[in-house]
């Protein structure tokens, strides 16, 4: 067996780490023609453990991994798979229709796509003078 070097850093940000929130997904946000898509990596989390919100133009995503009391037997020499709740949010690039918004899950992957809100177009007026 090898020694591992002891390293304050590292025992620092890991206790950091496990006083907020256990994990956060990795995301993608994009834009296509008319919608802002976001795609977010929720491997081994049910559809229905997640809640996703759409407010003033910033998504937010929370939910809980479960875990399964066999896993707490286990004699682990890494641990890297996190568990427990995660909650993350992030500013849209463009203004969203929140109540047309549609979400996907599908291999672990959640796909929600938003449709941006239509742009209103100048308006030109032509005064009438009266003489």
């Amino acid at each position: 067996m090898s020694l591992i070097p002891w390293s304050p850093f590292l025992d620092t940000f890991d206790s950091l780490e496990k006083g907020f929130t256990n994990f956060v997904p990795a995301i993608d946000v994009y834009e296509e023609k008319d919608n802002v898509i976001v795609e977010a990596t929720l491997a081994g989390i049910k559809p229905e453990e997640v809640e996703i919100n759409v407010h003033d133009d910033v998504l937010t995503l929370e939910g809980k991994r479960q875990t399964s009391s066999e896993i707490d037997e286990k004699n682990y020499y890494r641990k890297e798979v996190r568990s427990g709740s995660f909650h993350r949010s992030v500013i849209l690039p463009a203004s969203v229709q929140a109540d047309k918004a549609k979400a996907k899950f599908e291999n672990g992957m959640l796909k929600v796509l938003l449709p941006k809100e239509t742009e209103s177009k100048p308006k030109n007026i032509k005064i009438n003078i009266d003489k």
